[in-house]
């Protein structure tokens, strides 16, 4: 395996959530709107999702930054983002690295329709779990930030061996919990997720599936 590391956590831990309030508020209706994943994910009410992700210049600086330093990205690196939503950490590595050859691709229409225009034409429409059109070892980096803990197990093989597959350097994000306090949070805001696991469980999926990159887990705390 590879590093645990701590680059997204800080981000997460910024919001403040209401866990009843989002588990008592129709929640079936919300999760089935929630995985359409289209406006009302992003920008539409925050019972469905977001509740409006826009772009906040520097959010993503920091943690595009830190995978620069941590891979030494060269400045015409290859960077893949699976399940990019609007691509906003792709653009921050566009802005870092200006040669860098990026793409992105995520299930989103609205998603990437919306992303900022000096990377939209390197977003595509693309399962995670579906094979990707790209040869072996052809990223420098391959990231994926909270999109695999939505699929089911057959298809989270698929992403993760993908992922490792087209990757030199490697990074996964996912939702998880190291108590029942954070069971039950996640539980309660979690509205897209199939996969819930203890971070042990999913180092375990990780061996098991021949993911040998980095990772992260967010807690809700």
């Amino acid at each position: 395996m590879g590093r645990l590391l701590n680059v997204v956590t800080p981000l997460h831990r910024m919001t403040k959530r209401n866990y009843i309030g989002r588990m008592m508020d129709d929640k079936v209706r919300c999760m089935l709107k929630a995985k359409e994943y289209e406006f009302d994910y992003w920008d539409g009410d925050r019972r469905y999702g977001y509740g409006g992700y826009r772009y906040i210049d520097e959010r993503w600086k920091g943690v595009a930054q830190q995978f620069v330093d941590l891979h030494g990205l060269k400045r015409d690196a290859k960077i893949l983002d699976v399940g990019c939503g609007k691509a906003y950490l792709l653009y921050e590595f566009k802005r870092l690295l200006p040669d860098a050859r990026i793409v992105g691709f995520d299930i989103s229409r609205h998603g990437i329709a919306d992303a900022k225009p000096e990377v939209r034409e390197s977003l595509i429409l693309h399962r995670a779990q579906d094979r990707y059109p790209y040869p072996d070892k052809h990223f420098d980096l391959v990231l994926s930030l909270g999109c695999l803990h939505n699929l089911r197990l057959p298809d989270l093989k698929a992403a993760l061996q993908e992922i490792e597959r087209v990757g030199k350097n490697r990074y996964v994000m996912v939702e998880s919990f190291r108590n029942e306090q954070e069971q039950f949070n996640l539980q309660c805001w979690a509205l897209t997720a199939e996969a819930f696991f203890r971070n042990d469980e999913w180092v375990w999926l990780y061996d098991q599936f021949g993911y040998t990159g980095d990772y992260e887990f967010i807690y809700f705390e």
